[in-house]
């Protein structure tokens, strides 16, 4: 089984977006089954797949003992893909009963997954290094980072690098790739972008990019993901080449 962790530093990235993509790729056109944790209280992934936040359990039930996690796991639209619904209690998961005082907490999500099986897990973290993105890292055996081509989104890059070289060495972690999205290939300022994301993360760009398309979110507003709502628009392609992209790095 192989877990992983998708980043940010800021919002506006479509890390949820690739989150559900990928997964949804992995599952219709690799014949994986695939397990999504929304592991962010703004619950984002949980409502673009159709689900009420509020009226489900998160993994904070499951982190917090008071529930396991099959029972927590929901289906979504595609036969081999599950998901993990997000909630508001996720934010302060960490400061709530046993987890305040358990100076391992961050492991506790880790040793929560042993539990399960399936071929490929992906971790919707917070745009944030917070400890709900830590926790997830260190579950994880890769960290996919999103991105674009802006120049806010490239500079938060470079915190993120120092936190994620500051988990692996700790943790068994490996970044994947940078997937970039919002994708504008006649960008003036493309080159100086892709320029900074090679000298933080060398040789982890992914040749890869989804292009903007207002399918993605039109495909939200119907909870599903763009390949049910829109098979043939040009994100679509470019999320199923990502895909294949990532696989071969796996």
């Amino acid at each position: 089984m192989k877990k992983i962790a998708v980043s940010s530093f800021k919002g506006g990235t479509a890390k949820t977006s690739t989150c559900l993509h990928l997964a949804s790729a992995l599952s219709l056109y690799h014949k994986k089954k695939v397990l999504l944790i929304d592991f962010d209280a703004q619950a984002n992934l949980t409502t673009g797949l159709g689900y009420d936040p509020d009226a489900q359990d998160s993994m904070a039930a499951v982190l917090l003992g008071k529930k396991s996690l099959s029972e927590v796991i929901v289906p979504t639209c595609i036969p081999s893909l599950d998901l993990v619904p997000a909630d508001t209690w996720l934010e302060r998961v960490e400061l709530t009963g046993q987890l305040a005082s358990d100076r391992y907490s961050h492991e506790k999500l880790k040793n929560v997954l042993h539990s399960i099986d399936y071929d490929v897990v992906i971790i919707d973290t917070p745009p944030s290094l917070c400890w709900l993105t830590e926790s997830a890292l260190i579950a994880s055996d890769y960290s996919l980072v999103c991105a674009t081509a802006e120049f806010y989104s490239v500079k938060g890059l470079q915190r993120l690098s120092e936190f994620l070289l500051n988990v692996s060495s700790r943790h068994s972690l490996d970044v994947i790739g940078v997937a970039l999205s919002f994708w504008n290939p006649r960008g003036k300022n493309n080159e100086t972008f892709l320029d900074v994301i090679e000298s933080t993360f060398p040789g982890k760009l992914l040749d890869n990019k989804v292009r903007r398309d207002i399918s993605v979110a039109e495909a939200s507003a119907y909870g599903k993901p763009i390949f049910s709502v829109a098979p043939k628009s040009r994100a679509a392609e470019d999320y199923v080449k990502l895909t294949e992209e990532i696989l071969a790095r796996m």
